[in-house]
């Protein structure tokens, strides 16, 4: 099996929300949209002022939680008594996984009752280039205290992903950072799998994408940053936005029979549960991941020097160090909580087990 699960379009470009009503009358007609108050903000009064020129209907619910089981059942009950025909998620990760989540669980309705004449679509605006959840093709599911439940796979994917890469230029450069880490991990979660599964086109394929990302961000990171910072929409930020949510989305997108999940992820799944850690972003949650997942990786117990200068760039935390507690104890503990198939680890050319974790998490102790 080769399978590529994608938006139908992406565009990207600056300014783009005063248009939005032109790339959604085609759709539908009456929209329910999911943002969250700084998103909001963020893309308004031009949003606003695009739909109702484009004589568009709306409802506005505003997201105050994160992607919880709860906040989706709570939003597709209402979207579904407002009769919309598309579900837009204006805001972050978050807000887009409830969206993209609600949008499906629509469809899933109207097809259990029969209406396959329903029509509902899902559409991805985002307002930061802290994840690829626009593109992604899972829904990432937590608990009310913001640990990891589950990523839930999508039967239907966004018909279209608008990015404003100009509000995305006013964001704080901390989401940015975040984001190209979470890009990063792409190539390095992707790559060991190629030691063990060398005839794999979706995973070739995958890390291609994911290497291609990693050269963006060489190239072009750090005028991105600085872009960023001084608000200003420029060709490195451009190609670095796009590199954060298409590249990375993209990598996501193909698959085939055996799956190959990301360690580093999986380490990150685990960290969310750490009240300590809940300030952290999900990059640099995935960043510190990758270094664990990196020690793992060398004989020497030496991460590799490329990720590690990537993660001093980019801010990523290399250490626990919000961790309270005795501290050994502490993360022998979350050595063993830590959970990744076995199917998968025996497809990884380095050892997975709780006492290798618990060696490369105390590796990051001492530096």
């Amino acid at each position: 099996m080769f399978s590529i699960k994608s938006p139908r379009n992406y565009y990207q470009l600056a300014g783009v929300r005063a248009q939005a009503g032109d790339y959604l009358s085609p759709l539908s007609q009456h929209i329910y949209i999911i943002s969250s108050t700084q998103a909001w903000q963020a893309v308004n009064p031009e949003l606003e002022k695009s739909l109702q020129a484009a004589g568009i209907r709306y409802r506005l619910a505003l997201l105050t939680t994160g992607c919880t089981d709860e906040a989706t059942e709570r939003l597709t009950a209402e979207a579904q008594q407002e009769g919309a025909s598309l579900i837009l998620g204006v805001g972050g990760g978050q807000v887009l996984d409830v969206a993209k989540a609600v949008g499906n669980a629509l469809i899933d309705n109207a097809n259990a009752a029969g209406d396959t004449q329903a029509g509902i679509a899902i559409v991805t605006m985002p307002t930061l280039a802290a994840t690829c959840a626009a593109w992604s093709p899972v829904t990432i599911i937590y608990d009310e205290k913001g640990g990891h439940l589950r990523s839930q796979p999508l039967g239907v994917m966004p018909e279209l992903v608008l990015v404003d890469s100009e509000v995305i230029a006013r964001s704080d450069v901390r989401y940015l950072k975040a984001g190209i880490v979470d890009a990063l991990a792409k190539w390095y979660e992707f790559q060991p799998y190629q030691q063990h599964n060398p005839d794999s086109l979706a995973l070739d394929m995958k890390a291609l994408v994911a290497r291609r990302a990693v050269d963006v961000f060489l190239a072009h990171g750090a005028q991105a940053l600085v872009d960023n910072q001084q608000q200003r929409v420029s060709p490195a930020l451009i190609k670095t936005i796009d590199a954060c949510i298409a590249l990375a989305g993209m990598a996501n997108s193909l698959r085939d029979s055996l799956p190959t999940p990301g360690f580093a992820h999986a380490i990150h799944n685990r960290l969310t549960h750490l009240p300590e850690l809940h300030d952290w972003l999900h990059g640099e949650k995935v960043g510190f991941s990758l270094l664990v997942q990196s020690i793992m990786q060398h004989p020497d117990g030496k991460p590799d020097a490329e990720l590690l200068a990537l993660l001093r760039q980019y801010d990523a935390p290399l250490t626990l160090s919000p961790l309270t507690g005795e501290r050994g104890e502490a993360i022998r503990t979350l050595a063993h909580e830590i959970k990744f198939p076995p199917a998968c680890a025996a497809r990884l050319p380095f050892e997975i087990s709780p006492q290798a974790l618990e060696k490369a998490l105390l590796a990051t102790e001492i530096g």
